[in-house]
């Protein structure tokens, strides 16, 4: 199972990752600064695995990839929301971070709460509170750019004639 680190709503890309860190795009390095001012305890704390939930428009601001990157690179198996940031949500598709948006389980899951996800059938379980919860089902395509680590990767492992078919 994995932990719920709860935020509130309209957390923007500065304070996921703020600007002043973001002279690389390496994950492992940005991980160490995530959340470091709205969240400090989450870079430390933050197991692989482990689920964000946030409140509407998460990820709005700025439309650098760092702000994603610095969560897949934290561990983060899915970042869930009430809603993204349009940016955001994209540059998560392309980095490969799994999102979902479900706005009853951004309310019903606590910080703190056990949580596990269903990717392939937008299933969301709280088993702290037993609730369970249903979002859109990412799309395959939107699992395989996942599982291959972002789009570039993907396409890298893609002949383009096989994607076009």
């Amino acid at each position: 199972m994995s932990r719920a680190w709860k935020f509130g709503e309209s957390l923007n890309t500065d304070e996921i990752i703020p600007a002043r860190f973001n002279l690389t795009i390496v994950p492992q390095e940005l991980a160490q600064k995530v959340f470091c001012e709205v969240r400090p305890d989450f870079a430390p704390g933050v197991q692989p695995g482990d689920v964000v939930v946030a409140d509407a428009n998460f990820g709005c601001g700025s439309s650098r990839e760092h702000a994603p990157i610095a969560i897949r690179g934290a561990g983060v198996k899915v970042v869930i929301a009430a809603s993204f940031a349009r940016i955001f949500f994209r540059n998560a598709i392309n980095i490969g971070l799994p999102i979902m948006e479900c706005p009853a389980a951004a309310a019903g899951i606590e910080d703190g709460d056990e949580v596990d996800v269903d990717l392939t059938q937008g299933k969301i379980y709280n088993r702290t509170r037993g609730t369970e919860f249903q979002a859109a089902p990412l799309p395959p395509f939107v699992l395989k750019i996942s599982e291959a680590g972002g789009i570039v990767n993907f396409l890298k492992s893609h002949d383009v004639e096989e994607l076009t078919a």
